[in-house]
């Protein structure tokens, strides 16, 4: 099933036999670039809406939902992990069945969709042109995270906390983004995006919640094993950074920028979700990675 809104087409697209993904792909006759955009938690691909309508006039942009989130598959996990590793392997099936020009990509990737895009270019050092990541956990340094995410890694208080997030959906949609920001920082995002992330929830086998915690039940392993390879990352990085993130602190991304001499943006008074808090400042980052790339 597909549709298209003017140059817009949402679809579903098959990876695998256990995997098809809801996409978004804003076409253009004559892209100057390709830009994909992975969301984290508890997102779907409506939070790149209104960046990806700003940057259609010169680009072609995809994003699509994360297996577990949004309208995409949900397999048993048997059959997938979501383990960051999982969904690097689902990344680089995307891109390479999407047809996309890899020269001429930039990956936007935050929160949990950052450490399989790096994951990927550790092994495919050509996949993206440019890889813009922030606010998220590259490396095992729990004393960075916020108390409910260590609790999440690992240990005996991991499944209650996976339980009362599963039972506080409205209210981690309705705070999650502005919590922890002053009240002259706090923002609104859209009804349809609430709409989307809540009818999104539960759809299939198992709840976002259960993806997440899927997810986090394996990242210690895949944190080592990036920073085990951190010398085979070659693919330009530039790391973007909420100066106020409450989840996961800046420290984790000052050290990320410092061990892979990547270019830092320290954004003061943004919280975790950049892309929601300052969405032209997103605009512009995309901008300015794809500038040159048009034949």
């Amino acid at each position: 099933m597909s549709y298209r809104i003017n140059n817009t087409t949402i679809d579903f697209f098959e990876i695998n036999e256990d995997i098809t993904l809801r996409r978004v792909v804003l076409r253009n006759p004559r892209p100057k670039g390709t830009v994909l955009f992975l969301h984290g938690f508890p997102e779907t691909l409506s939070a790149w809406k209104d960046i990806a309508e700003a940057l259609a006039d010169d680009y072609e942009v995809h994003a699509f939902d994360w297996p577990g989130y949004g309208l995409s598959s949900r397999p048993m996990v048997d059959r997938f992990s979501y383990a960051p590793k999982d969904y690097a392997h689902v990344l680089d099936q995307y891109i390479v069945k999407a047809g996309i020009d890899t020269s001429r990509l930039t990956i936007y990737a935050t929160d949990i969709g950052a450490l399989p895009a790096l994951l990927l270019a550790v092994e495919k050092p050509d996949i993206a042109r440019t890889i813009i990541v922030g606010d998220f956990a590259p490396f095992n340094r729990p004393q960075f995270m916020s108390e409910k995410l260590q609790n999440l890694k690992a240990g005996p208080a991991m499944e209650q906390v996976r339980a009362n997030m599963n039972s506080n959906r409205d209210e981690i949609l309705e705070n999650i983004f502005t919590r922890g920001l002053p009240k002259e920082a706090q923002f609104e995002v859209s009804q349809q995006f609430r709409d989307d992330m809540s009818h999104g929830w539960s759809h299939g086998a198992m709840t976002t919640v259960d993806a997440f915690s899927h997810y986090y039940s394996h990242f210690t392993r895949d944190q080592d094993h990036f920073e085990s390879q951190l010398a085979r990352l070659k693919t330009p990085v530039k790391v973007v950074w909420g100066e106020k993130d409450l989840y996961i602190k800046k420290e984790m991304g000052i050290e990320l920028a410092a061990r892979i001499d990547a270019e830092l943006a320290l954004l003061p008074g943004i919280g975790h979700y950049p892309h929601l808090q300052d969405p032209k400042r997103t605009v512009d980052e995309v901008r300015a990675s794809l500038r040159g790339t048009s034949t």
